[in-house]
């Protein structure tokens, strides 16, 4: 007979899993940081000042942490169904891409129009060019972490080949860029909290996510096809529509991250939409454990991570790429960690193997 304690047990497991991780490489980036002479209590304190050490530290984290929100969900909207997807960033450029180019004829008609356009054609973007990576999949059986990360490559050869020649404003001389949406169609800050508007797009993107999957009977069915595809298989699951979908709705999700981005920074589609965002998504997907509502606090500390970059490098004098070995090492301790999942002794139900 199961422990009756058998659940509890898998949710303390959960939890355990990410921290042990966390602490794994926090050991593992002192001993680096000791090697270089540098003392690990001295990053860990810039790291909170930069991150959360004032109000101006938060609305930096938050600002990062908005389109980390949509890029994880770009990868954990597969994962519930076992599928590894990492070619995020190529949805976040052309979903930002598409937004700007569609958006550019009705820019006289203001906000109201402009900025639900943008939005639609930057899910729109992102979830063909990620669904492309279902199809494959889900079709002709093709590698979907190898396809996505191929599709990546292709889409940012394509955003760049675009932005640097047929959507490129003349007058755009040092950084190419596409004409631009205008001041008046630009997303303001949040009132009174002078934060990110995408910090409440995403974190609603991940409640109705979490409801999709742990609350719907679609979502159910997917967790089905992602724990045993033949046991779904045979019982009349479309595995194949499945698939397809959860990859076109989690690049939509990176898509409107790209199309946030223009709207609420940059105004114009240009190489800063290449930020890595859809990279990181891919960790904090991992540390949340594909679970909708664990991203967002897992956002904000990543959020964090980067937004206390530029501090550390001046005090410190640690470069800059210093935060992604970070990342780099948690990514790694996560992966590792998998291998434990499921089968510590203690949190197996009682007479189990």
């Amino acid at each position: 007979m199961s422990d009756a304690t058998y659940p509890a047990r898998r949710t303390l497991e959960a939890l355990l899993a990410p921290l042990l991780a966390l602490m794994a490489a926090s050991a593992l980036f002192s001993v680096f940081l000791l090697v270089q002479g540098q003392s690990p209590l001295d990053f860990l304190d810039l790291t909170w000042r930069g991150a959360f050490g004032s109000w101006f530290s938060w609305q930096n984290t938050l600002q990062r942490a908005a389109p980390l929100l949509l890029t994880a969900l770009c990868v954990a909207l597969p994962g519930q169904l076992g599928l590894v997807v990492i070619g995020g960033e190529a949805a976040v450029v052309l979903g930002g891409l598409a937004a700007t180019v569609v958006a550019l004829p009705f820019v006289q008609m203001g906000p109201v129009i402009v900025l639900p356009v943008m939005a639609l054609a930057g899910m729109a973007m992102g979830g063909l060019w990620i669904g492309l990576t279902g199809y494959l999949r889900a079709r002709l059986g093709v590698n979907e972490t190898i396809a996505s990360l191929v599709l990546a490559y292709i889409g940012l050869a394509i955003f760049n080949h675009l932005v640097e020649g047929v959507f490129r404003d003349p007058a755009s001389l040092n950084k190419p860029s596409t004409y631009g949406i205008g001041d008046d169609n630009m997303l303001g800050s949040i009132p009174f909290l002078e934060v990110h508007p995408g910090i409440p797009v995403g974190i609603a993107a991940c409640i109705l996510c979490w409801v999709l999957i742990y609350r719907t009977s679609l979502g159910f069915a997917g967790r089905v096809a992602g724990g045993n595809t033949k046991a779904a298989q045979l019982q009349g699951l479309p595995v194949a529509r499945l698939a397809v979908g959860a990859c076109v709705l989690g690049g939509a999700c990176a898509g409107l991250a790209g199309g946030i981005e223009v709207a609420a920074e940059y105004g114009r589609a240009n190489a800063s939409l290449a930020a890595g965002y859809g990279y990181t998504g891919i960790l904090i997907a991992f540390l949340a454990r594909f679970n909708p509502l664990a991203i967002v606090p897992m956002a904000v500390l990543l959020g964090g991570l980067g937004a206390a970059g530029g501090l550390l490098q001046r005090r410190m004098g640690l470069p800059d790429a210093t935060v992604q070995v970070l990342q780099g090492m948690i990514l790694v301790a996560i992966l590792a960690s998998e291998t434990f999942y499921g089968r510590v002794r203690w949190f197996q139900p009682r007479g189990a193997a």
